[in-house]
C-alpha cells in the first residue's frame, strides 16, 4: 500500500542524541536539503549542550511526552520522527507517532522481538504512514564492493562467507548495552547481528537453515549475550558464518568469502562512523574514502590483487528515504526486510541459551 507523501523539506523530530543519534542520524540528516531537523529530544546536560551547538536551529525538549505535547497543541508540525533510542522504547514510542500519522525511521535493533515489530508495521500500516529501519551498514564501502564483485560473479560459485563485527572492550560498552536483558532489547546477536545478517541476506537471498552459539564473560547482571557466532544456510546454498563479539583482543578478517574461481578478504571497518563521530561532514571529499593501503585482497593464493573500495555511503539512505516521502519510491529498507532479520534472530533465541562464564 502506497504511503502518503509530505512536502519538502521534510520537517523531522530526532530522537535521543547518544551515539546513534548524534553521529548517525543528526549529521546525514541535516547533510540533505530535503530535510529540516526541527526537534532534538535529549535530556542528558552534555548532550543538550552538544546539540545547541551543533544544530542551534533546532529546538531542544526533554523527553518523548514533551514532543508529543508539542506536536499535539499544534505548536511545530513533524513529518518524520527518527526513533534513535533503546529497542525497548520503540513499541510505545512508533504505536503514538503513528497514531498521528507521522512518519518513522526505527534504528536497528528494529524492536525487542517479533510481537512487537509487527505491531509496529500494522499501526503504520492503518495510518498510510512509512515505516524504515536503520539498516546503514548496507552502505558500507566495503559491503558495496563486494556486492558488485558478487553480482558480477567474479569468484565463480560462492561456496561460503565469513564476516564479523569485533572490538576489544572488555569493561563492555559503557552504555545501555551493557545491562539490558534479551527481553529488552539486549544482546550482541540482536544489535549488531541485525547488521550481519542483513548483510549476508542482501547478498545471498533467503535461509534455509539458521544455527548459533552465545555467550556472555562478563557476569551475571544481564542475561544478554556479547560474544555470537551465527551460521545460516541459504536456499542457494551458501553457507554464511557471522561472528559479533565484544571481546575480541585482535580482530579476524571483517570479510573473508571464498568461490570456485577465487575468494575475497578484508581487514578493517569501514571508516564512515569514526569520520561522523570526529565531526567531518558527509560533504567532505574524503568522506566514505578508504585509503589505499587499507584495499581489500580478492583473487587466489597465485594470483593475487588488491581490490580498491567504492566509497561508503551512508548518505544514501536518507536520500533514498526523500525520494520515498516526497515522490513515493520504494524506502531505503522495508519494515518487512527488517522484520525477517528479527524473525530470525528471535529464532536463534529460542534455540540457544545464553551460556555464561
Amino acid at each position: 500500500m502506497a504511503h502518503r507523501k509530505v512536502s519538502a523539506p521534510v520537517r523531522t523530530a530526532l530522537v535521543g542524541f547518544g551515539v546513534a543519534g548524534k553521529v548517525f542520524h543528526a549529521p546525514l540528516i541535516s547533510h540533505n536539503k530535503d530535510y529540516l531537523l526541527e526537534v532534538i529530544v535529549s535530556r542528558d546536560e552534555q548532550r543538550v549542550a552538544s546539540a545547541q551547538h551543533l544544530y542551534p536551529q533546532a529546538r531542544i525538549v526533554p523527553d518523548w511526552s514533551s514532543l508529543l505535547q508539542l506536536i499535539d497543541s499544534g505548536e511545530i508540525a513533524i513529518d518524520l520522527i527518527v526513533l534513535a533510542t533503546p529497542p525497548a522504547q520503540h513499541l510505545e514510542q512508533a504505536l503514538q507517532a503513528s497514531q498521528r500519522g507521522i512518519h518513522l525511521v526505527v534504528d536497528k535493533p528494529f524492536a525487542p522481538d517479533v510481537e512487537a515489530a509487527q505491531a509496529m508495521i500494522s499501526a503504520a500500516r492503518q495510518a498510510n504512514t512509512l515505516l524504515t529501519v536503520f539498516h546503514n551498514r548496507r552502505w558500507d564501502g566495503d559491503f558495496l564492493t563486494l556486492q558488485r564483485l558478487v553480482q558480477a560473479e567474479a569468484f565463480g560459485t560462492v561456496r561460503s562467507f565469513e564476516s564479523r563485527f569485533e572490538w576489544w572492550r572488555p569493561e563492555g560498552f559503557g552504555n545501555w548495552r551493557d545491562k539490558v536483558t534479551i527481553a529488552q532489547g539486549g544482546g550482541l546477536l540482536l544489535d549488531l547481528g541485525s547488521h550481519l545478517i542483513d548483510q549476508a541476506i542482501q547478498l545471498f537471498g533467503p535461509v534455509q537453515e539458521a544455527s548459533a552459539e552465545l555467550a556472555r564473560h562478563s557476569g551475571k547482571q544481564s542475561d544478554s549475550d556479547e560474544d555470537c557466532f551465527v551460521s545460516l544456510l541459504h536456499q542457494n546454498g551458501v553457507r554464511s558464518r557471522l561472528w559479533m563479539n565484544g571481546q575480541a583482543a585482535l580482530n579476524a578478517p571483517r570479510f573473508h568469502l571464498l568461490g570456485s574461481k577465487g575468494a575475497f578478504t578484508r581487514f578493517g571497518l569501514d571508516n564512515q562512523e569514526p569520520q561522523l563521530a570526529a565531526g567531518m561532514s558527509p560533504a567532505d571529499s574524503r568522506y566514505g574514502v578508504t585509503p589505499s593501503e587499507q584495499s581489500a585482497r580478492a583473487g587466489t593464493v597465485d594470483e593475487p590483487h588488491d581490490v580498491p573500495l567504492q566509497r561508503g555511503d551512508y548518505p544514501a539512505f536518507y536520500q533514498l528515504l526523500a525520494s520515498a516521502l516526497l515522490h513515493g519510491a520504494p524506502p531505503p529498507v522495508t519494515a518487512d526486510e527488517a522484520l525477517a532479520v528479527l524473525q530470525l534472530i528471535e529464532q536463534l533465541h529460542r534455540q540457544n541459551r545464553v551460556r555464561i562464564a
